[in-house]
């Protein structure tokens, strides 16, 4: 979207035709726009409408119905907070005791729609012209935030008690690794605390833990088991101090995974019982908490499952019933498959070099049973575990011991 059709789509009759376009179908987008255009609207118009009508479809899964009400840009909504997530961002300055935010890199405005929402008073910096524009349509209906179209690195902070930051980490379509071709750079964001030590940062949830700052609360964050960001949190947005944490959010519910240390498991033998670790959880370095709340072990030094012998669930992992376990080989596995009549097959893979479609094309599967299987290593050797997931009655009952 040019600024053309973004000044066309914010006129009175731009606003009531985004807002009267049917639910977005991909199918339909082609001859819809060509009766738009027939009709005598303006193709920059329909053009414009129509990329906002499927990036708002696309955004009903971040923001859910605050979506329909915005506008975005594809880069924008790339890194834009889930709403969810934004809200615990929120929560944590409001807790703290902050009354006026800064955010450096606001983007379309949707950590900034949370930091509004809970009360707080908030100075948005977005440095490119159009993400700004549209950052302060979709902030039109929260007076606490105000947009400015700048670099936000170069804020006036002296009334300031509050900062966040979501660095952009894409250039030209491509994702950024290096912290110091971060767009602002990690260095210039970090050095913000120096003048407000309230300092929160979203970062890519890949960066290793050696490269974290020593007095950081650095907390993944997984949604519904997609891990979504590492958040950084300095001062007063950190009161449990540095260190390591899990959120994980799944099914309308936060939990977290904060050890004052990380617990060290010890390995074993396979049990009754495997548990699969939240993504968060895993990057957090913490799988050895999880296998102290089920009184487990690991089934490999490396491999961050863990098995247990008597059923005992967490929300930070999820568990499977063992069923039957062999040396992976493909000849047996796939005689043991078509034996029970398994036609739709679950792959689940660590610490193996198997690529699952290429292995279910492999196994040539024939019938009407499901089936899940884990290929990993026990005992140093390449192994599947035949499993199936607890249901939900017996983790309720299990969690109630």
């Amino acid at each position: 979207m040019d600024a053309d059709g973004l000044s066309r789509l914010l006129s009175p009759d731009g606003w009531a035709l985004l807002s009267a376009l049917p639910p977005y179908d991909e199918r339909l987008a082609m001859p819809l726009a060509e009766r738009l255009r027939a009709e005598g609207l303006h193709p920059s118009l329909v053009a414009a409408a129509l990329t906002q009508s499927r990036l708002r479809a696309r955004a009903r899964t971040k923001l859910g119905d605050f979506a329909d009400g915005m506008l975005f840009t594809p880069a924008g909504l790339e890194q834009a907070t889930r709403l969810e997530v934004a809200a615990h961002h929120a929560r944590r300055y409001r807790d703290a005791g902050l009354t006026h935010v800064a955010d450096l890199t606001c983007g379309i405005g949707a950590d900034v729609m949370a930091f509004a929402g809970v009360g707080l008073r908030v100075t948005a910096a977005e440095i490119d012209e159009m993400t700004a524009a549209i950052a302060t349509v979709n902030l039109r209906h929260f007076p606490e935030a105000r947009v400015l179209h700048t670099d936000g690195t170069t804020l006036d902070l002296a009334d300031v008690d509050g900062v966040y930051a979501d660095p952009a980490r894409r250039a030209g379509g491509s994702r950024v690794h290096d912290p110091a071709a971060y767009q602002p750079p990690l260095d210039l964001v970090l050095a913000v605390r120096e003048r407000v030590p309230a300092l929160g940062l979203k970062l890519g949830p890949g960066i290793a833990h050696r490269d974290l700052p020593a007095d950081a609360r650095a907390q993944w964050v997984s949604v519904d088991g997609d891990v979504v960001e590492l958040g950084l949190w300095f001062g007063p947005l950190a009161p449990e101090g540095p260190g390591r944490s899990a959120l994980v959010l799944a099914g309308g519910q936060a939990h977290v995974l904060a050890p004052d240390e990380p617990a060290h498991a010890h390995v074993g033998a396979l049990g009754a019982y495997l548990a699969e670790p939240d993504g968060a959880v895993i990057r957090a370095g913490l799988v050895g908490d999880v296998a102290l709340e089920v009184q487990g072990r690991l089934v490999d030094p490396t491999i961050a499952y863990v098995t247990s012998d008597e059923l005992r669930t967490t929300p930070f992992a999820t568990t499977y019933r063992v069923l039957d376990q062999m040396p992976f080989g493909l000849k047996r596995l796939r005689t043991y498959l078509r034996e029970r009549g398994v036609g739709r097959l679950t792959i689940k893979k660590r610490g193996t070099a198997v690529v699952p479609e290429q292995l279910r094309r492999q196994l040539d599967l024939r019938g009407t049973q499901e089936a899940t299987i884990v290929l990993t290593r026990l005992a140093g050797h390449q192994s599947v575990i035949v499993v199936e997931p607890v249901a939900p009655s017996d983790a309720a009952a299990a969690g109630e011991r």
